[in-house]
């Protein structure tokens, strides 16, 4: 994946952007042996970048990995408890991945892996309100009445959340099956949510963030992002 050559030598540790940029002023930067231009884009994977004629250290890979996580597994690193983490479906890949967000362990569907700091925190920050549509089997009477109140503000642990953008998807003997479009990420939101709206939900699939949608990639499987996929989120 291409960036700009400055965000580049400043990942590397080598030099902070402002430095970088600086160098690349005075034109002591060269991108496979030309003299870079400020704000050119090159691969740190594939192109040899050097400093005052020196190649910049060896980076770790970026990595940009969906996976299709299964009801059962925990978002951490390492639990404590003895449960199963995400990361054991993720043992066949080299790099260090940390999870971008979470799912509790009863939830299912669509999250994301990096090593790309970068990357995670335009996720996660809430500034940038990215969406995230659940797909949501919930029981209860009187549906049509309780999706109402799913759309209204709430407020979980005295913090004020954005009304849900909330689609019947289909009615059920015992409820409904709902997209619930968020964009925060309080612990277990969709499920508080619902049960404040008189719902019990029994399934809960994360199917989009962003353009990103989790589509046909099996359950316990993982796909690594196309460059068009990371740049989408990071826009």
């Amino acid at each position: 994946m291409t960036e700009r050559v400055q965000k580049i030598i400043a990942a590397s540790g080598l030099l902070s952007r402002r430095a970088a940029e600086e160098k690349i002023a005075r034109g002591a930067v060269t991108v496979n042996g030309r003299v870079a231009a400020l704000g050119e884009r090159a691969d740190a994977g594939s192109d040899t970048i050097c400093v005052d004629g020196k190649p910049l250290p060896a980076s770790e890979r970026k990595r940009y990995v969906m996976l299709h996580k299964p009801r059962g597994y925990v978002t951490t690193m390492k639990d404590e408890r003895g449960r199963r983490e995400v990361t054991e479906l993720l043992r066949d890949i080299p790099e260090r991945l940390y999870p971008v967000g979470r799912l509790d362990m009863d939830s299912e569907g669509l999250l994301l892996f990096t090593n790309d700091g970068d990357f995670a925190r335009r996720l996660t920050h809430p500034s940038h309100e990215i969406e995230k549509v659940y797909r949501t089997w919930v029981e209860g009477e009187e549906v049509e009445t309780r999706v109402e109140l799913l759309r209204q503000p709430m407020t979980l642990d005295g913090y004020p959340l954005a009304p849900a953008k909330v689609l019947i998807h289909a009615l059920t003997p015992t409820g409904a099956v709902l997209d619930i479009t968020i964009h925060e990420g309080r612990n277990r939101q969709v499920r508080r949510m619902s049960e404040m709206a008189g719902l019990k939900v029994t399934r809960l699939l994360r199917i989009r963030e962003g353009a990103l949608r989790l589509g046909a990639l099996p359950r316990g499987q993982w796909r690594e992002l196309s460059e068009e996929e990371v740049h989408s989120l990071m826009e």
